[in-house]
């Protein structure tokens, strides 16, 4: 991790994006960041910046100032960013970022790539194993940062390598042992930017991937909430447990603050009705976890990653 340089007053009266290096990607000032998370939420990003690749990105860091704080979002399906924006860059890698390879029964997949194109890609190599992603939401690199994993299985159980640059833009080459893979949880650190990761596969029928693929999509579709403004999972599951059967047993399935809500179909799933803010929904998850704690002496660890700086909203609805 690196300690951020206090900057000087004149740095400090010069625009951001005045003192960015060159790059041959894109920054993009005061950029909202609200259409790009599931939630459909938060304020903006200081500067937004869109690497044109991974070459770019190396030169980026290690050019950077360095007083000026980086963070890396996703896709933002397991996102929530608070109102008052973040500081700094705010770096999203797209489509230079999402391709995907298949070399015997290896694949290899950019960070930006959704988990269910990885999985599809696998289907149609007759490659099995990889089924799983498509039931995570999102892309790899979130998903290897967080040890995702569904109906039996997880990104440590089928990960040769990552890809990863540091905070001085150099790459490196993980494994699931050098990255401490576990349950919802790595050591990657927090400034590392995953680039790629290579999964390992075997050879199977392409009919009877495809079908197993459609029993994930049904299940989601039966038990989760769908085509609505969520981000996912809300919270790990504890050792031995679930937690959205803690959650219902503290009487909060359907529990609202503002227009957050806990989901009724899966209340391991906070809601977006329409106009609820991140605080709105940031306070309604604190306030599962209060109830839980309260009715059955287990903390729940958020699974949804939370950024940015908040702010107070006068008037906020109380809890319904």
């Amino acid at each position: 991790m690196i300690t951020l340089e206090k900057p000087s007053r004149r740095q400090a009266m010069t625009k951001l994006i005045d003192r960015l290096p060159q790059v041959r990607g894109e920054y993009r000032e005061n950029a909202p960041l609200a259409p790009l998370t599931w939630f459909k939420v938060g304020g903006p990003a200081e500067v937004l910046y869109r690497p044109a690749d991974e070459e770019d990105l190396m030169d980026f860091l290690a050019a950077r100032p360095g007083d000026v704080p980086v963070t890396v979002i996703g896709v933002g399906s397991n996102l929530l960013v608070r109102s008052g924006g973040l500081d700094g860059v705010v770096v999203r890698l797209g489509k230079p970022f999402a391709g995907i390879a298949v070399t015997g029964e290896r694949v290899t997949a950019g960070a930006a790539a959704l988990d269910v194109t990885v999985a599809a890609t696998a289907q149609k190599a007759a490659l099995t194993g990889l089924e799983f992603l498509s039931g995570i939401p999102g892309s790899i690199g979130g998903a290897l940062r967080m040890n995702a994993g569904a109906y039996g299985s997880e990104i440590r159980d089928v990960l040769v390598a990552a890809r990863a640059i540091d905070p001085l833009g150099h790459a490196h080459t993980l494994t699931a042992d050098d990255l401490g893979l576990s349950y919802r949880h790595s050591d990657l650190p927090e400034d590392w930017i995953v680039t790629s990761a290579t999964f390992r596969a075997r050879a199977g029928d392409p009919e009877t991937i495809a079908q197993s693929m459609r029993d994930i999509r049904d299940a989601r579709e039966d038990t989760q909430p769908r085509r609505v403004r969520t981000g996912g999972s809300t919270f790990a599951n504890p050792d031995g447990g679930k937690a959205w059967k803690l959650i219902d047993a503290a009487g909060c399935r359907g529990l609202k603050i503002g227009d957050a809500q806990v989901s009724e179909l899966h209340c391991n799933f906070l809601l977006n009705l329409g106009n609820a803010t991140a605080e709105d929904i940031e306070s309604l998850g604190e306030e599962v976890r209060r109830r839980v704690k309260e009715t059955s002496g287990v903390e729940l660890r958020w699974e949804i990653r939370r950024i940015g700086k908040s702010v107070t909203r006068s008037g906020a609805g109380g809890v319904a």
